[in-house]
């Protein structure tokens, strides 16, 4: 018997998932659906539905075939946990405070080391500001503020935010934050990459 004529268990090593749910999981991980996926692999659309149906018991061939279009190979199919994925939902007490003295930066992600941004939840108190000198590194960053009054300076622009209004701008341009009103002020912002 060759490879490609051997039929996969319907159970997995790994924890008992049948290989129809695992793909269906595999799948909407990468938020395809199952035309978009035969498209990729190859295959008809009948092909994907029958497998995750668990109506077809597929050759190791013709699985192999279904996960190159993902791509992804036998052995990461079979061992993938799908419970060790990061973190998806965040209680404000699961977020840290990574802001400097008084500004107070809480950190949404923190314990994912794969992020690509920062998304911060800030608070400004009263007369309180970024420093003296303007910041300036690489990537962009935006924000929306929640509540308060925010003086933002970009380059040569100054610009002061009420709730509702945001920024975004290259980061690069030289930059500064202050709270000129006289109660919190409170915004949520984005930066990428991240920068904390």
């Amino acid at each position: 018997m060759t490879e490609k004529d051997a039929k996969v268990p319907p159970a997995d090593v790994a924890g008992g998932d049948d290989v129809g749910a695992r793909l269906k999981s595999v799948r909407l991980m990468h938020g395809w659906s199952q035309r978009e996926l035969a498209k990729r692999a190859g295959v008809t659309n009948a092909t994907i539905s029958l497998i995750e149906q668990g109506r077809v018991s597929p050759s190791v061939g013709s699985l192999k075939k279904v996960l190159n279009g993902i791509p992804m190979s036998l052995a990461d199919f079979f061992t993938f946990h799908f419970d060790s994925q990061p973190q998806v939902f965040f209680r404000s007490s699961e977020m840290p405070n990574v802001g400097p003295g008084p500004i107070q930066y809480r950190l949404l992600g923190a314990g994912n080391n794969q992020r690509s941004m920062s998304i911060l939840y800030e608070v400004y108190p009263p007369g309180v500001d970024t420093g003296p000198e303007l910041l300036s590194h690489d990537g962009e960053e935006g924000g929306i503020v929640v509540s308060g009054a925010l003086e933002v300076t970009v380059g040569g622009e100054v610009a002061l935010l009420g709730p509702g209004d945001g920024y975004y701008f290259d980061s690069r341009r030289p930059h500064r934050f202050r709270n000129v009103g006289d109660e919190d002020c409170v915004l949520v912002s984005a930066n990428n990459p991240p920068s904390v």
